[in-house]
């Protein structure tokens, strides 16, 4: 009986080539993307989730700022991490991580630009799970002046050597020796860092030898008794049994006790499988696009079983006597279901197989619109468990409708001839629920390109353009004057200045201030900026109220806030007020318009300028629009008499700005190629059902024809009930895209507006392409000859 199911079902599929394609292609399509999303959103949220003690692993943040400023910071100060293993019971281990971005390895003749440098404690070896190949994880850094690479960097100097021992220069003139390589990190980790330095280095470069100090006037003398630089990313290893509250709490007594001006600071945790995907606040990080992408890939599949369902209930009215037949000669319904669902399984098995093939084709383009770097692992449960409940369910919702309805016809009704089919109501809607996803797709699509386009070109209050940055390095910034000299002899650059911090990415920030009139309950976090006299008028960034710096040595006490540090302030009149960041105490002698100094999904917070030239690391460097290979030119040769083996590193301000944004670029890219693949399959169920509409109706036409009826009449006949129904998704996609454009939106502090006219090219798009796929089967049929149909009457 099986093997005559098998042959019934393939025949029936053989005998409708044109429709089995649609239905094939349409599942294939919907098939593709759903497990190509499934791929990314198994990435998304498999971060850092192969940790061993992953459970009891948490970062640890500080909630702080009041008003426009109140944030939780991902970084802390350094002396929590140690006194949390000291005093706090449920603290099993801690890790403190300071992260110092690129910089310059040198093997003999071999010097490259290392991404990712951090300094860590030697318990990140054994808290995280990053075996060391080479190297104990004990004892990973014997001294100061150890490091730690990883596979793919020792490889890159060494070749097939044994780095262990091999001395290599860090920077300049820095010599160490390498004590340990690390696997390289799963593309699935939140860490990626190439190099990695004990922190006791950093503790003794900066404390005890350089003696790190705020004011000048008090020196440190250990990191673990700075409780003002939060930039210590610190990880807890906690007991199973650990009560968070109860160590939040106990943090939080830790840091009042030692700086009791601080107070309140109360401690926050996150777990170490969040990091990815949530703010330290539980805000979105990344949650949202995968909460998106899920309700993407469901709507593609939902599109393309609607396409299977519509077509086979369509066609019903032709297989009502091949049902009413097997019926009279003894099939029973249970019979004529199973053969139903046996040939959407052949179906769906056909459109599965090339859905794996072209994914497997397909992965390295995805990973290149994606960003991803994901590969398929073959003998992976986990994968292949997700993409078998995917197959099952599509299977399921593609077939057991149509199997019902099939089998449930009544044989004299059908072979009588009085057999009518009372379903084209739910085809329509499911065709409307169609074009209703393609439509939102098709709009979100629009609405992210806009934003993003409103992102280039937004006025962010300075300056841009034609701006070459570069990180100094302390031998080249001690002689500044002399290197803005040298780079001004060159006529096509304008300007050369330095700062101390990087415009787009930020810098130091503090809540340790006081202001006269200051409210008792005010935490207010400034941004700071360090700076000399010619920013302001380098980066053309206006003054609202008094004047820039001088240069003069009193300067040194003088403060420049923006307007929101004003407004947050309650400072209505500010020059002349009285102010102190951290140890240093001084005046307000300017307030600068606010800027957009950071992503446009931030509010614009306080920030303060102080004059502190000795403290700049950036140099940024003006050329006229048509000079920048000739600047280029100018400062790689001064960077050489520096630096004569270090290779620069320089980016272009307007490019480093745009790079916030790669996430939305790609997810704008990943929209684009949704909503083609939505349109797509929606057209192919819409070409199939105004091609067996035409065939249906292909007699009512000819005697039309026969009777007078135009040409131009029966393409309209024909293609009237699809553009109404069109029209009718159009009417009902419009709320639903505003509702999720806003949401989306929302995520932006500044972000463009939402005409109407969004809606009318998302409602154009839609309708110009239904109308070309009804009309060439309308065109068609419409030509036809109506002898040739009428024929047998």
């Amino acid at each position: 009986m099986i093997k005559n199911f098998i042959k019934t079902a393939w025949r029936s599929i053989f005998s409708n080539k044109f429709y089995s394609a649609i239905n094939i292609l349409g599942l294939t399509a919907g098939m593709v993307v759903g497990i190509f999303l499934l791929l990314w959103i198994q990435d998304e949220l498999s971060f850092d989730r192969f940790h061993k003690h992953q459970r009891s692993i948490y970062k640890i943040g500080i909630e702080g700022g009041t008003g426009i400023s109140k944030r939780i910071f991902g970084s802390i100060i350094a002396p929590v991490g140690n006194f949390a293993k000291k005093e706090i019971p449920e603290v099993q281990d801690a890790v403190r991580i300071f992260k110092i971005g690129d910089a310059a390895l040198k093997y003999k003749e071999k010097r490259f630009n290392e991404k990712n440098f951090a300094f860590v404690d030697p318990s990140y070896f054994t808290v995280f799970d990053f075996p060391l190949l080479q190297g104990n994880s004990k004892q990973p850094f014997p001294d100061n002046n150890s490091i730690v690479i990883t596979q793919r960097t020792a490889r890159r100097y060494f070749g097939d050597e044994n780095p262990i021992g091999k001395t290599v220069t860090l920077g300049i003139e820095d010599l160490c020796v390498i004590s340990g390589v690390i696997a390289d990190y799963p593309e699935n980790s939140t860490f990626q860092f190439q190099v990695l330095l004990p922190i006791s280095r950093f503790n003794e470069q900066a404390y005890i030898k350089n003696k790190t100090t705020y004011d000048n006037k008090t020196f440190l003398s250990s990191m673990d008794e700075d409780w003002s630089n939060f930039s210590f990313e610190t990880y807890l290893l906690l007991r199973p049994d650990a009560n968070l509250a109860t160590v939040s709490k106990k943090l939080q007594a830790i840091h009042e006790r030692n700086k009791p001006e601080d107070a309140p600071v109360p401690y926050v945790t996150q777990a170490l499988a969040k990091v990815h995907l949530y703010q330290m606040d539980g805000g979105d990080a990344g949650i949202d696009n995968v909460r998106v992408f899920i309700g993407v890939a469901i709507m593609i599949l939902v599109i393309a079983s609607i396409n299977y369902i519509n077509l086979s209930t369509a066609r019903s009215l032709s297989r009502a006597k091949e049902v009413g037949i097997r019926k009279v000669i003894g099939a029973g319904r249970k019979e004529l279901f199973f053969q139903f669902i046996l040939e959407t399984t052949i179906l769906f098995v056909i459109a599965s197989t090339l859905a794996l093939a072209f994914v497997f084709i397909g992965l390295p383009l995805f990973n290149n619109f994606s960003g991803k770097q994901i590969s398929i692992q073959l003998f992976n449960p986990t994968l292949w468990i997700s993409v078998l409940i995917m197959l099952v369910g599509t299977l399921a919702l593609t077939s057991i409708y149509p199997a019902l309805l099939l089998s449930k016809f009544d044989p004299i009704k059908v072979l009588k001839g009085r057999f009518t089919i009372k379903n084209s109501s739910a085809r329509k809607i499911l065709v409307v629920l169609q074009f209703t996803v393609s439509i939102i797709l098709i709009t979100l699509t629009i609405v992210i390109g806009r934003q993003l386009d409103f992102i280039k070109h937004q006025n962010l209050g300075y300056e841009k353009d034609h701006i070459i940055s570069v990180t100094m390095a302390p031998k080249m910034s001690k002689h500044f004057d002399a290197v803005k000299t040298e780079l001004l002899k060159n006529k096509d650059i304008d300007d050369v200045i330095r700062l101390g911090r990087d415009m787009v990415y930020g810098g130091a920030s503090t809540g340790d201030n006081d202001w006269e009139g200051k409210p008792s309950k005010s935490n207010l976090w400034f941004n700071m900026t360090y700076s000399d006299q010619s920013a302001l008028d380098f980066f053309k960034i206006k003054l609202t109220q008094g004047r820039n710096f001088t240069g003069s040595i009193a300067d040194s006490t003088h403060f420049i806030i923006n307007e929101s540090a004003a407004r947050e302030m309650g400072l209505k009149d500010p020059i002349g007020v009285r102010l102190r960041i951290r140890t240093v105490p001084g005046t307000i002698i300017g307030v600068v318009k606010d800027f957009n100094y950071a992503s446009a999904r931030q509010k614009i917070e306080p920030m303060v300028f102080q004059y502190s030239p000795k403290d700049c690391w950036q140099l940024y460097l003006k050329t006229t629009t048509s000079g920048t290979k000739s600047a280029l030119n100018s400062l790689q040769q001064i960077w050489k008499s520096y630096y004569d083996d270090m290779p620069m590193n320089y980016s272009f301000l307007d490019e480093s700005y745009q790079k916030q944004y790669t996430n939305e670029q790609k997810q704008g890219s990943l929209f684009n190629f949704f909503a083609l693949i939505a349109i797509v399959i929606s057209c192919l169920g819409l070409l199939g059902l105004c091609t067996y509409t035409a065939q249906v109706r292909t007699k009512e036409i000819g005697i039309r024809k026969v009777l007078g009826a135009t040409v131009f009449g029966i393409i309209q006949l024909l293609n009237k009930e699809f553009l109404l129904l069109v029209i009718l998704a159009n009417v009902i996609a419009v709320p639903i895209a505003v509702y999720f454009s806003i949401n989306w939106l929302d995520g932006f502090a500044f972000r463009t507006t939402l005409p109407f006219t969004i809606f009318l090219y998302a409602a154009g798009i839609t309708i110009a392409i239904a109308l070309f796929t009804v009309s060439f089967q309308s065109i068609k049929a419409a030509y036809a000859n109506p002898v040739k149909s009428l024929h047998d009457e």
